[in-house]
């Protein structure tokens, strides 16, 4: 019997791998290259000589009704993944032997995750269910929830996890840490001349190997599992511990996406090193924009035995969101708010569908506000993405503050700091210069943010047709941008203005990284539609 008839997760996480695959074909691949027209409600497109079609809306986004098909033998007929990758690899030459292998293990990662979530219990914090409710991940990367390794569902936000981290004891003469980290001593005490060290179970499986020898002579003693659970949080790594209301990032040495998820030795400096300059950025910019907050990181932990050890241990404190919200304002991950329902709150779904065009509003004037201040005022480059931002919503469902973290992907603009005295290995990765923080800007905040809420917006607001509320919704959001640059614009901000114009938007190439096999940092950008162009020439 068919396996998708035997497994009920079998198909859905079928349709979520497809669909990935098929838009990362057609933003990188298929689009530049001409291969791609429309042809009534379908896209019509070649994949290495071979005619697709798929039911498109959504914009930018890329949503599908319905399977692709495939055109053999004059009929159409439903194409499957292992169909699609191999036009693919065709389509590319070749030369991944990895490739296949990833999508499909994204594949059943999902149906392992859906089959795990049917049997467990949401968390009852609104904005933890928010974290755990991005099922397919990354619309747009060809394998977005390939992990490798055994036993990570034990540790997977998809499936409502909570575990508690074992404690380590580093002697106090090796103790390699920066900044406030008071949070890390509430997770238990460590005997005379040792400091205690939360850890992930699952790095710790990882890292058994280098671990043998410093816990057999003393340098780190294994002080047993910790005094209370925590809960992951969207990036797996990061936790939120009820307990002390911060969060933690911890290393993990485990591909995600593009990149093995550990901290590396500059990037624990970096963090307390942003933390200190960031502060006063922030504070003019909540100023400027009332609801505008950020999740600072004051310090860091690890134990100075050799790099791998310094940075496989290394865990962050993150201050949490429930302490800079205000008053009756709920936390919700912009990812939720994107990919649909799930871990959404009830009166945010409530307004963002009965008015839709208002409640946009209010969402891009609170989230793409601050971000383009932060870059042309201020020369901070924010990495505005889904999985970044949270945005605060009050008791009627109107999103009220934005609030920004993840100090990894945050930069500073190039020769707009003075780093004098930041050591250069530290230094050197905290700064972008302007056009590729533009980029960064640009991809995060408007295609892989502001296009995804949009297309979900506009779908539960479809009263008049999908497709016209999305073309309101971006006529808005150009009124938006005009109405920032009139007020708040500084000379800088003659990208935005381009934008404005009708300069195609860039695009992270995600499929084209995962096929070269190359690093996060090495990944280009595709050109896609500008839907702010396309919002002018309607209003005209």
């Amino acid at each position: 019997m068919d396996r998708l008839l035997l497994d009920p997760h079998a198909a859905p996480a079928e349709e979520a791998a497809l669909g990935a695959l098929l838009r990362c074909w057609l933003r990188e691949v298929g689009g530049p290259r001409g291969h791609v027209r429309a042809a009534g409600p379908h896209l019509t497109l070649r994949v290495a000589g071979t005619l697709v079609r798929v039911r498109a809306r959504g914009g930018i986004a890329l949503r599908f009704d319905g399977p692709p098909e495939h055109l053999a033998e004059g009929h159409w007929r439903p194409l499957d993944l292992p169909s699609l990758v191999a036009l693919v690899e065709r389509e590319l030459d070749g030369g991944n032997a990895e490739f296949a292998a990833q999508v499909r293990a994204g594949r059943e990662a999902v149906a392992a995750i859906l089959a795990a979530r049917a049997r467990a219990v949401p968390p009852a914090d609104p904005w933890l269910a928010s974290e755990q409710a991005l099922v397919a991940g990354h619309p747009f990367h060809p394998a977005p929830k390939a992990r490798s390794g055994d036993g990570w569902l034990d540790y997977a936000p998809e499936t409502h996890a909570r575990f508690a981290p074992r404690l380590l004891g580093v002697r106090a003469d090796l103790v390699a840490q920066e900044g406030d980290t008071a949070a890390l001593d509430a997770f238990g005490d460590a005997p005379a001349g040792y400091v205690p060290l939360p850890a992930h179970p699952w790095q710790l499986d990882l890292l058994a190997a280098e671990l043998r020898e410093p816990l057999a002579d003393g340098r780190l003693l294994d002080l047993g599992t910790g005094p209370r659970a925590v809960v992951p949080t969207s990036s797996v790594r990061t936790v939120y511990d009820p307990g002390t209301g911060m969060c933690l990032k911890f290393s993990l040495d485990v591909r995600i996406t593009n990149c093995v998820r550990k901290n590396a030795w500059y990037e624990l400096s970096g963090a307390v090193e942003l933390t200190r300059r960031l502060g006063p950025v922030f504070e003019r910019l909540a100023r400027r924009f009332p609801g505008t907050r950020w999740l600072p990181e004051p310090g860091y932990r690890s134990a100075a035995l050799g790099t791998r050890l310094l940075e496989g241990l290394g865990v962050i404190v993150r201050t949490g969101p429930w302490a800079v919200c205000g008053p009756g304002t709920t936390p919700v991950l912009a990812g939720a708010l994107a990919a649909g329902a799930d871990g959404v709150p009830e009166a945010v779904l409530a307004r963002r569908t009965a008015d839709p065009v208002a409640w946009w509003e209010a969402y891009v004037e609170r989230v793409a506000f601050p971000v383009l201040d932060a870059f042309f005022r201020h020369g901070v480059v924010l990495e505005a993405h889904v999985q970044n931002v949270l945005v605060g919503f009050d008791a009627a469902g109107w999103p009220v503050e934005a609030v920004f973290r993840d100090l990894e992907g945050t930069k500073l603009v190039a020769g707009r700091h003075d780093l004098t005295g930041v050591p250069g290995e530290v230094a050197g990765p905290l700064s972008y210069d302007a056009a590729r923080g533009w980029d960064r800007v640009a991809y995060c905040l408007f295609v892989n943010h502001l296009a995804e809420v949009a297309a979900t917006a506009a779908d539960t607001g479809a009263d008049t047709g999908a497709d016209g509320v999305l073309r309101s919704l971006w006529a808005v959001a150009r009124e938006c941008l005009e109405r920032y640059v009139a007020d708040h614009a500084t000379d800088p901000a003659a990208p935005l203005t381009r934008l404005l114009a009708g300069a195609p938007l860039p695009a992270k190439a995600n499929l084209g990284v995962r096929w070269a096999r190359a690093a996060d940092r090495a990944a280009g950008y595709v050109p896609v539609p500008n839907p702010f162009g396309a919002a002018e020439g309607e209003r005209r």
